[in-house]
């Protein structure tokens, strides 16, 4: 299947040339230490002036906003110009953070201002994040959309590795204010540059102009009335479900049961972070002809990977958290890839934020199921479920012709 380029503005140097696509990745990656830091510090400070339930819900503060705000973000992702948008919810989001900042100058940090702030973040998200998934579209050919995924999720992990390694390090000896005053100067950052230097290359098609409610609900009837579309953004939305409960509390559980220790997890997170940066950098070097059936093909194997960690000695758990790395992150650039690539550029913005949603509403859902799971059975067998579920729900998509035979390449 052959993907049409969008309207050319103007040419775009090859991708291993293209040093304003580089810097913009590198200034992302800043951006995103930035992000690690502030919320590290954001659960440190929780933890310190309340009780851990009221700190817990603090830090999920922001992901009931996010997911009633998502799909009006995607709406105007569809609409508007990305750089504006993204521009002025990075300024608002310097704004609050100096605002934090300034705060905890003149007063402690209270529980007030956590919540506020979190919320605050979780909405500014919501309306970000839709747009900033339509810029590499507007950047680099479609031939070139693996290659742009592969080094900005790979400069994305590092980023975010980088910041949580001396986040907890700047909180405790510069306070929430340092942390937060840290991070708006790299979201400051990303707006000069996005200002000065990002130019869109290509035109993207744009939704009409309709009432926000009349957009989602044209939303939902183009994944209707769009089968690839629709079994894309079904097998994106679910496919965190999975592995999300299997690392985020499968793995503690499985630790604490064996006796295998704390430092056991900071292994096996370890494992999974290297994972995951070697196997997004692969694609750059080993891309499949075929990119979505090769991402698909790799979550079967991920699926594997979440059965490993449940079963066996200490060994084969490592082994299973390294195979879920090097198959998040080789599937990830793909499959990102090959929706920038396919989604029609009118619905791009409102399908990025469908996909977000499944994650925002239904993880705790998944989290909550594993761990009920865990406590009425062997703890093995909420792994062996979750690792089966995912290897059965890849079915879905690899019976999907058009998916399999679909190549950015041409």
């Amino acid at each position: 299947m052959s993907i049409a380029e969008p309207t050319l503005l103007r040419e775009p140097p090859r991708f291993s040339r293209d040093l304003t696509v580089h810097a913009w990745i590198a200034v992302k990656a800043l951006s995103d230490a930035g992000d690690a830091i502030w919320t590290i510090a954001l659960a440190w400070t929780a933890v310190q002036i309340t009780s851990p339930a009221i700190a817990g819900v603090i830090v999920a503060a922001g992901t009931i906003p996010r997911a009633v705000v998502l799909l009006f973000g995607g709406v105007l992702a569809d609409r508007a110009n990305a750089r504006t948008v993204m521009i002025v919810f990075n300024a608002l989001r310097v704004g609050l953070l100096v605002f934090v900042a300034l705060w905890v100058l003149a007063s402690p940090p209270s529980v007030l201002l956590l919540l506020l702030a979190a919320i605050s973040f979780g909405v500014c998200d919501a309306f970000y994040e839709p747009s900033a998934a339509t810029i590499g579209r507007q950047l680099v050919r479609t031939s070139d959309l693996p290659s742009y995924s592969a080094v900005m999720q790979t400069a994305t992990r590092l980023g975010t590795m980088g910041g949580a390694a001396i986040g907890g390090f700047l909180v405790a000896y510069a306070g929430l204010g340092g942390s937060a005053s840290l991070n708006a100067l790299t979201f400051t950052l990303v707006i000069a540059f996005i200002a000065i230097f990002l130019r869109p290359r290509f035109a993207l098609a744009r939704a009409a102009r309709e009432s926000a409610l009349r957009g989602i609900q044209h939303g939902f009837a183009h994944l209707r009335d769009a089968p690839t579309t629709r079994t894309l953004v079904i097998a994106l939305s679910g496919l965190n479900l999975a592995v999300g409960p299997a690392t985020g509390i499968g793995i503690a559980l499985r630790a604490h049961d064996e006796g295998w220790g704390a430092q056991a997890v900071g292994l096996f997170e370890a494992l999974i972070g290297l994972g995951a940066a070697l196997g997004a950098i692969s694609v750059a070097k080993w891309r499949p002809t075929h990119e979505a059936r090769g991402g698909f093909w790799a979550l079967v194997v991920q699926g594997a990977g979440i059965i490993l960690i449940g079963v066996g000695p200490a060994w084969t758990a490592a082994i299973g958290c390294f195979v879920i790395g090097v198959t998040a992150g080789f599937a990830s650039v793909l499959l990102g890839a090959t929706f920038a690539a396919t989604i029609d550029t009118a619905y791009l913005g409102r399908m990025s934020s469908i996909t977000r949603l499944g994650d925002d509403v239904l993880m705790p859902l998944a989290m909550a199921a594993f761990g009920a799971l865990a406590s009425v059975t062997a703890t093995w067998v909420p792994f062996v479920t979750f690792g089966g579920a995912l290897m059965l729900m890849m079915v879905f998509p690899l019976r999907n012709r058009q998916l399999r035979d679909m190549s950015l390449r041409s």
